[in-house]
């Protein structure tokens, strides 16, 4: 079966259900009405991941304001969500995305190369999901450092 192109800036924006870290499936359907910030990021607790996570946290009230809700998305499972969030007192949500579903919807488990060895892996990616469920903005490859405020800014020029 051919794989399907990754969704770009103007497509309707993958369904996504997965399980988040309150106990609760956190579902796109549910958003509608609000701007959300879906990125993907390859694993809870590390250093780049973690200033991420923190970035958005910070930046959550500005967010807030601009009605936009937050998700965090890996392949951990809950428990590990949940030991990340409470460890870096994290506001963001965090979806568990252990089949890797919601991933390969979004075309971010990619083939990732380190010092020579190819291996399979989360790409750091960012959409931004209007309210009507439209992909506005799309950040591949992201650089951590200013990438929140990046996204803020986005979020206010809808």
């Amino acid at each position: 079966m051919p794989k399907k192109a990754a969704p770009t800036v103007g497509d309707k924006a993958p369904a996504f259900s997965m399980p988040g870290d309150a106990g609760e499936t956190l579902k796109l359907a549910d958003f509608k009405g609000q701007n959300v910030i879906l990125y993907f990021y390859p694993k809870d607790d590390t250093s780049g991941c973690t200033k991420e996570a923190c970035d958005f946290t910070a930046a959550m009230p500005n967010f807030t304001k601009a009605k936009a809700a937050i998700i965090g998305v890996s392949k951990d499972s809950v428990a590990s969500h949940q030991k990340f969030k409470k460890k870096h007192k994290l506001k963001v949500a965090l979806g568990a995305d252990e089949d890797g579903k919601v991933c390969e919807a979004y075309g971010t488990w990619v083939e990732k190369s380190m010092y020579g060895r190819k291996y399979m892996g989360i790409e750091r990616s960012t959409f931004l999901i209007d309210a009507k469920g439209v992909i506005r903005a799309e950040w591949r490859k992201v650089k951590v450092p200013g990438h929140a405020e990046d996204v803020l800014a986005a979020v206010k020029a809808l």
